[in-house]
């Protein structure tokens, strides 16, 4: 039984690939900040016949990310996927320039430097096993319709670091890929549950994720639309 990690699964997009995955014999931590709803989401899963345990991991702090580490490397570790989904959208401001350097700061925290953080100190078990580390990210190219600088900025900065890893590991030889997937307009609570057409569910997503990373192909490097028509 594969052993997956996945940030924010407590809901959300995390919370879908969760229960896809664990349809298929996967065992899945459900790393979230808040114990609380992340039982939820574990008892959920569990009283559908999903193995699931909680991690309690909050990005924005960096002890709390070590001993998330910790817990990985005593109680699991035979993890071999790292699904870095967690993340903060940034301030909701009408105009860029009212954007502050703090906020900047909070958005990158999470959604950059915890994400690292979390994401080097995995990397000695997910190489072990022979893993992957999976990002769920959007692309940065120019967008007048949507177009948030924290959290644009955050994910340019996330989508490099995988990049950059890729580059990495594919010189050096190493058992481990990373790459990441830009899922497309969703509905979640993020967008205040927003349905337009071209918009998916949190199922349909969860899915496509899930059969992704379970397709034993090399992705290294690669940025995957899910949905390539709505690019």
């Amino acid at each position: 039984m594969k052993t997956i990690l996945i940030t924010g699964a407590n809901k959300g997009i995390g919370f879908g690939i969760a229960e896809a995955l664990g349809k298929t014999d996967v065992h899945v931590l459900i790393g979230a900040r808040n114990e609380e709803r992340g039982m939820e989401a574990v008892n959920n899963l569990e009283a559908q016949g999903i193995k699931a345990d909680f991690l309690q991991v909050d990005l924005a702090d960096s002890s709390s990310i070590d001993q998330a580490i910790e817990t990985v490397k005593s109680d699991y570790p035979e993890t071999s996927i790292l699904i870095n989904n967690a993340g903060v959208p940034g301030p909701a401001k009408q105009n860029n320039a009212d954007i502050t350097v703090e906020d900047l700061k909070q958005a990158m925290q999470v959604n950059f430097f915890g994400t690292f953080q979390l994401t080097n100190g995995l990397i000695p078990i997910i190489e072990n096993n022979h893993g992957s580390i999976v990002n769920i990210t959007i692309p940065t190219v120019p967008n007048p319709v949507w177009n948030p600088l924290a959290y644009k900025t955050t994910k340019a900065a996330q989508n490099v670091m995988m990049e950059s890893m890729a580059v990495d590991f594919e010189k050096d030889g190493r058992s481990i890929q990373t790459y990441s997937v830009h899922p497309g307009p969703v509905t979640t609570d993020l967008n205040h549950n927003l349905k337009l057409p071209g918009f998916s569910t949190i199922e349909q997503v969860g899915q496509e994720i899930s059969e992704l990373v379970l397709d034993g192909k090399n992705h290294q490097g690669q940025l995957v639309e899910l949905h390539e028509e709505l690019k």
